[in-house]
């Protein structure tokens, strides 16, 4: 089935009722943090504030920022000089969140449900996806380039796609069942952003980085930004 992003011609498909309405998606304004002195000899806190700079509401939205949903179990295909990008959720709330963003980066999108009640959502082979491929895939395998690092926008989509909150506090950002070359960097990355957590196995819950801790879930939120608004109340962390 398809879903035509936001603000496509009128021939777009609705969405069945069981999806609450997408949300525009506008980026929030830029919350400016005191930044180090002119000597640069700024604190460990004003460094460490200065992470809110890659967060999701302090940049425009980029092709580029679906480096995230590589991140976790999302997979990239190349076929010619086109590739494209396709990711298993398991919530209804998830399409609708992950097709708005994808729109955002002019990217068509569809979706359909699974034998196992999920539902694939992927884009259409484009050029435009190309560059992302090329630094992802080595041969059959989805491996990070070693450039990568994650910023607001990548959690962000992460998140949308893959994390869940845990019954007993924080948030578990699942990864790839197959993609154990990537498990470290990535890991390496969210640990760069100050979220640092424990891997956890396929008999934890997993696999997944666990993020707890009141200040590490409150760093999530900040870098992550407001909750869409088709995201259930308990699945976005916030901000405390």
């Amino acid at each position: 089935m398809s879903l035509r992003g936001l603000g496509d011609t009128g021939d777009a498909q609705a969405l069945p009722a069981l999806f609450p309405a997408p949300e525009p998606n506008v980026p929030g304004p830029v919350r400016r943090r005191p930044g180090p002195t002119r000597s640069g000899t700024g604190s460990p806190t004003d460094a460490g504030r200065q992470l809110v700079f890659f967060g999701a509401e302090a940049a425009e939205p980029v092709v580029a920022d679906l480096a995230g949903l590589l991140a976790g179990p999302g997979e990239v295909v190349r076929m010619g000089g086109t590739a494209r990008l396709s990711v298993l959720v398991d919530a209804a709330w998830r399409v609708h969140v992950l097709v708005a963003e994808l729109a955002q980066r002019g990217l068509a999108a569809s979706w359909e449900r699974t034998d196992d009640e999920r539902h694939a959502v992927r884009t259409s082979y484009t050029r435009i996806l190309k560059p992302l491929a090329a630094a992802w895939l080595h041969g059959p395998a989805k491996r990070p380039p070693a450039t990568f690092h994650l910023t607001g926008r990548r959690l962000r989509l992460w998140l949308a796609a893959a994390g869940t909150p845990e019954p007993l506090g924080g948030f578990l950002l699942r990864l790839g069942d197959g993609d154990q070359g990537c498990w470290e960097p990535v890991g390496a990355a969210l640990a760069a952003v100050g979220l640092t957590g424990p891997l956890l196995g396929s008999d934890d819950g997993g696999p997944g980085y666990l993020i707890t801790g009141r200040r590490r879930v409150g760093r999530l939120a900040e870098l992550v930004g407001e909750p869409p608004r088709a995201a259930p109340a308990d699945a976005w962390p916030t901000r405390s």
